[in-house]
């Protein structure tokens, strides 16, 4: 495997925080999740939502797709628990984000991601490469997170008039880059798709998907800050 060039880590596990700057429960979330962001351990990812701005204040890093991507869950488990601050663990777990010690079991009980993934950085390119293992795979999707390690938003409006709220590693854009079957494979991804989008902190998931398309569990992934 391509080894991991500076700036780049391999987490074992992966911690999605769904949040809303119009959540009054939230902001203990937020401050958690900052806290589990400086491990190098962990990948932890605040994706904002955009369901409560009907409450007086819109979510200035809310998206529909980040809405989606929690129901997808939801739906995925067959639960149809869908509220903030919700944690996701590895693609299965889901706990009350602010409840520290509900997240840290459950990120014991997921065990480490059983799937290698290196990242280096090229002049023009980021190459992602991942190695048979043996692990079985049926379907299984790579994704981009493109993300910016600290937003601080002051809200004015709403349940939490007033506050000065810090989101740690705030997801910007998440895409599919392939799907892989288990066998050797490397991609290489534009760098100048990270930069644009005014950060060099980006990750790749690999994430089992159901025969419908929804997200299941993580099973790998790698992060790097570009030079």
């Amino acid at each position: 495997m391509l080894a991991a060039g500076p700036g780049a880590s391999e987490p074992k596990a992966v911690i999605e925080l769904f949040t809303s700057q119009g959540c009054s429960s939230c902001p203990p979330a937020d401050k958690l999740v900052g806290e589990l962001a400086k491990r190098d351990d962990i990948l932890a990812l605040t994706f904002n939502v955009d369901y409560w701005d009907y409450l007086g204040w819109k979510d200035t890093l809310g998206s529909a797709e980040n809405s989606e991507r929690q129901r997808a869950y939801a739906t995925a488990r067959g639960d149809g628990q869908v509220y903030t601050p919700q944690i996701v663990v590895n693609g299965v777990d889901h706990v009350v984000g602010s409840n520290r010690r509900a997240v840290e079991a459950a990120i014991e009980h997921d065990g480490p991601l059983p799937v290698s993934i290196g990242l280096a950085e090229k002049d023009d390119a980021i190459t992602v490469t991942l190695e048979k293992n043996g692990t079985k795979i049926d379907h299984a999707a790579l994704w981009l997170a493109i993300y910016r390690s600290e937003v601080t938003v002051p809200v004015e409006r709403g349940e939490n008039t007033g506050k000065t709220i810090t989101y740690s590693n705030v997801v910007r854009k998440l895409r599919p880059i392939a799907m892989w079957d288990g066998d050797d494979m490397s991609v290489d991804l534009p760098k100048s798709e990270v930069i644009k989008s005014h950060t060099k902190r980006c990750a790749v998931l690999l994430q089992a998907e159901t025969d419908s398309g929804l997200p299941g569990r993580i099973l790998g992934a790698a992060t790097i800050d570009l030079r």
